[in-house]
């Protein structure tokens, strides 16, 4: 018998021979060997009242890589932009940002998106529209802060999509 033991999930209705079960946020383990044979008692007081965590025993079978690629976009894959042409893009002088087409294109080739156009227009106090411009300009007021280079450039792609949402 080894030295060596691991932790493996634990299904309490399950009819192996099982050890008793320790619960670390929210699934059950239970402590055994490199065979699978459940550990003996003292190892699994010991465990408990030092909080030792032994390592997970490693599945063959399943590789773990994928679910960490999907859990990082949100269950979506990679966000394409589409090219930075004209029809997609303005230019720095009319504001930079997006045009109505790039955001069509945009929301085509990222199902889900919720990208939306600026707000230019005259807006009623306190409508959706009128809050988005608030979020957009008060956070616009935090890029200045922190790049006063554009700040002070009235020709900045800051200053110019600023004056574009009107803050």
């Amino acid at each position: 018998m080894s030295n060596k033991y691991f932790r493996e999930p634990y299904q309490p209705g399950a009819r192996k021979k099982t050890a008793a079960p320790m619960k670390t946020r929210g699934v059950n383990y239970k402590i055994v060997d490199e065979e699978g044979n459940p550990a003996p008692d003292s190892v699994i007081e010991r465990a408990r009242e030092n909080r030792i965590f032994y390592p997970i025993k490693k599945d063959e079978k399943k590789p773990r890589a994928i679910k960490r690629i999907r859990r990082a976009n949100g269950g979506r894959s990679k966000d394409t932009q589409p090219p930075k042409t004209k029809k997609y893009f303005r230019s720095t002088k009319s504001g930079a940002g997006m045009t109505k087409a790039g955001v069509a294109r945009y929301r085509r080739d990222n199902p889900g998106s919720k990208l939306k156009t600026a707000v230019t227009g005259k807006v009623k106090p306190g409508s959706k529209a009128a809050k988005r411009r608030k979020s957009f300009c008060a956070r616009s007021a935090g890029q200045m802060k922190k790049f006063p280079k554009a700040a002070a450039d009235p020709n900045s792609r800051l200053r110019q999509a600023r004056r574009r949402w009107k803050c």
